[in-house]
């Protein structure tokens, strides 16, 4: 079993990242879900994360990682030369997570929201999780 990756479905930036991911990851090693969704609440539940994440979360091994370790852990298993930004799980998480709740609080005014989630196109729909 691959990861599962829990984003915000009603932000651009997190939409545009689902779409990145699923056009470098080949082997199809992820699976998708919305955090609004009722499956991404049960699986917030599930590992207890809190409901006002303010993050993309993977979970991954049983295990639930959240801010810029998940999104190193992600790009570790995307096509390409991503796996080398794993390596930035050798900077501190205080340091590499202050960067990335800064893009995170910011996300809406710097990228824009969706009134509703992302629906994927038929070929991708395998990819998402349902209820």
């Amino acid at each position: 079993m691959g990861g599962i990756i829990l984003f915000d479905g009603i932000c651009n930036f997190c939409d545009s990242s689902v779409q990145f991911i699923i056009k470098h990851d080949q082997a199809a090693y992820f699976q998708f879900a919305s955090i609004q969704s009722d499956i991404g609440q049960a699986l917030l539940a599930k590992y207890n994360v809190s409901e006002n994440v303010d993050s993309v979360i993977l979970i991954e091994h049983g295990k639930a990682y959240a801010e810029s370790t998940a999104a190193l852990r992600i790009s570790r298993k995307l096509d390409g030369f991503w796996p080398i930004c794993y390596l930035f799980t050798l900077v501190p998480p205080f340091l590499r997570n202050s960067v990335y709740r800064v893009v995170a609080k910011n996300r809406y005014r710097l990228f824009g929201q969706k009134k509703m989630c992302l629906l994927p196109t038929p070929s991708q729909q395998k990819r998402f999780l349902k209820q």
